[in-house]
């Protein structure tokens, strides 16, 4: 009897060790996720992309080993709208943060815009909250710009809880150009200190944002470079981009260093389009996006469409392209099914892009992918809608209406809504079904229109005009550091 009952025990605890180690090891399988979002970067604005002056060997070098997007997305032209799909995988329209926190308006406008939420809504769960639950560390280092801290939004680690022992790793050095070097250093800490557990973490730049600011060796690099004879070729931009590219290959080498390389996914994208200059049109002009047109806060390509690169070894074929569109709005259930997370309890617009990642001929499950951009900024309120290669721009102060063939007319340069009215109807109607079915805050007429004083720009901080000349100092270039 007591042979027996000893037996048994025997056995249960070796079923219960054989379980544990299972879990460790499935754990240990699990993929470590870092996520690379630049702040305003063009989808031209890298080697790899078609840049003739740019330099970004570490970021082509990606591409190489991974695949690159050609038709990737931004939810929406400006930052804290897009970086709301991102962590909720909702579209903003859904979130109701339409335009960066605290924007800016003009009362004198056709229009008055719908108001916006300044912080991502109660209940929200985020990919940190379902890798967290997925045994995942997760860190967050850089910008956010959506309200509440992201340690209170499921992220473990931010700069904010850095102590002691990273500053006497870091040293006193200073946090460099645009903190480019200081957020790195984060991430690689973060990396160290989590290499054997899976992690997830999202280095967030500041850069390529304006005040445009680079190194100064790398400034004086191509200040001397030769220039291309067409494009803007910025010197300080294009440091500052080549700046980011170094960072980014400080990171890939600590993968390697780390033996981490193999079991680590590297996710590459922006928030929205380049930057060409202020909307107030005070300031020099800093970059393009042709051959796509316009710029950051449109909904025009260049507003809209930017770079992205996912490297998974052993899953994602090197050198692989897919063309696909696809929006930020799918990075959520992309990093969810990634690392085996469930997917939060709560509307998810996206889908996920694995499949496309293992196979870059596939499609997605869904008829088109919408924008919702109802503010006045660097264009008019409008919607949009990309359904196949047909994209149909509606602007909200008089319904009127841009059809663009994207296969045949990356530049938008020919609207074919007049030759073609029948799809451009069809394409208005499923946009506003749309944008009934996510609840779309919409414009409304203004009763203080005001022609002589329509273009004034007020801040929503203060409610009142904004110092033109003092924004134009503030975002001046600052020539190396």
């Amino acid at each position: 009897m007591r042979t027996s009952t000893s037996m048994a025990l025997f056995s249960a605890l070796l079923i219960s060790f054989a379980s544990t180690a299972a879990a460790e090891d499935t754990a240990a399988k699990k993929p470590n996720i870092v996520f690379l979002l630049i702040d305003d970067m063009g989808w031209p604005d890298v080697g790899c992309y078609g840049h003739p002056f740019h330099e970004t060997p570490v970021i082509d070098r990606l591409a190489g080993q991974g695949m690159k997007f050609t038709d990737f997305y931004a939810a929406t032209p400006v930052c804290s709208s897009t970086r709301s799909t991102i962590q909720t995988g909702q579209y903003s329209a859904r979130t109701c943060i339409t335009d960066f926190i605290p924007g800016h308006y003009r009362p004198f406008e056709k229009l008055v815009v719908p108001p916006i939420e300044h912080e991502l809504k109660e209940g929200v769960k985020t990919p940190g909250d379902a890798l967290k639950a997925a045994g995942y560390a997760t860190g967050y280092f850089g910008k956010w710009h959506l309200g509440p801290v992201p340690e209170k939004l499921g992220y473990d680690v931010t700069e904010r809880q850095l102590g002691d022992d990273f500053r006497r790793w870091r040293g006193p050095q200073p946090h460099g150009p645009k903190s480019i070097d200081f957020l790195t250093d984060a991430t690689l800490w973060f990396i160290e200190q989590n290499r054997d557990k899976p992690f997830f973490v999202t280095l967030s730049h500041h850069a390529v944002h304006i005040p445009v600011e680079a190194q100064a060796a790398t400034t004086a690099k191509y200040q001397d470079k030769p220039k291309p004879a067409e494009g803007v070729n910025h010197p300080v931009y294009a440091a500052m981009v080549e700046d980011l590219d170094t960072s980014i290959g400080r990171i890939l080498a600590k993968l390697d260093e780390l033996k981490l390389s193999d079991n680590t996914i590297v996710v590459f994208t922006s928030d929205n389009g380049g930057l060409r200059m202020i909307y107030t049109g005070v300031g020099e002009v800093v970059s393009t996006n042709a051959p796509l047109r316009d710029e950051k806060g449109t909904l025009y390509e260049g507003g809209i469409r930017v770079p992205m690169i996912v490297r998974w070894p052993g899953v994602v074929r090197p050198g692989s392209v897919c063309h696909e569109p696809t929006t930020t709005a799918d990075l959520l259930p992309t990093f969810c099914q990634m690392a085996s997370a469930k997917l939060p309890r709560q509307p998810i617009d996206g889908s996920s892009m694995v499949a496309l990642l293992e196979d870059p001929a596939a499609t997605l499950a869904r008829d088109a992918i919408y924008f919702h951009y109802p503010h006045y900024h660097h264009s008019r309120p409008a919607s949009a809608i990309r359904a196949g290669d047909f994209k149909l721009i509606e602007f909200l102060e008089d319904g009127s209406l841009e059809l663009y063939n994207l296969k045949d007319d990356i530049g938008e340069s020919k609207n074919l809504a007049a030759a073609n009215p029948q799809k451009a109807k069809q394409l208005q109607r499923q946009l506003a079904a749309w944008r009934e079915r996510v609840g779309a805050r919409m414009p409304t007429a203004n009763p203080k229109f005001d022609p002589q004083r329509a273009d004034q720009w007020w801040s929503r901080r203060t409610n009142q005009p904004l110092d033109i000349e003092a924004m134009r100092k503030r975002y001046e270039t600052r020539r190396g550091s």
